[in-house]
């Protein structure tokens, strides 16, 4: 069950809502929450992590890097994004990362 608590509320307590990009320091964070992600097996889970790192990294200096407006980036990484395969390897390359294949566990 998801509770949302109303914004003068939260306020009030001095509480406020997690944002994993505040937490993804160096390249060791990144790649262990991008894998955790990956390991979900959701692309929406996925392309929302790669936002979260988006957003530590600096949206606007990836969007020069991927050649991608900033508005296109924020709405392909997210939660409800749907990006293409070449939008997610264009980020991957710009926070230097890379998308790699493993055998399936059994």
């Amino acid at each position: 069950m998801s509770t949302k608590i109303n914004a003068k509320v939260a306020q009030r307590l001095g509480v406020r809502r997690f944002d994993a990009s505040e937490y993804l320091r160096g390249e060791a964070d990144i790649a262990a929450y991008l894998d955790a992600a990956a390991t979900e097996e959701d692309p929406r889970v996925l392309a929302a992590a790669l936002g979260d790192v988006a957003r530590a990294r600096g949206m606007s200096e990836l969007a020069r890097e991927t050649g991608l407006t900033r508005e296109a980036l924020y709405r392909s990484l997210s939660a409800e994004g749907n990006p293409e395969l070449s939008t997610l390897t264009k980020v991957l390359r710009a926070l230097g990362m890379r998308l790699t294949i493993q055998p399936a566990a059994t």
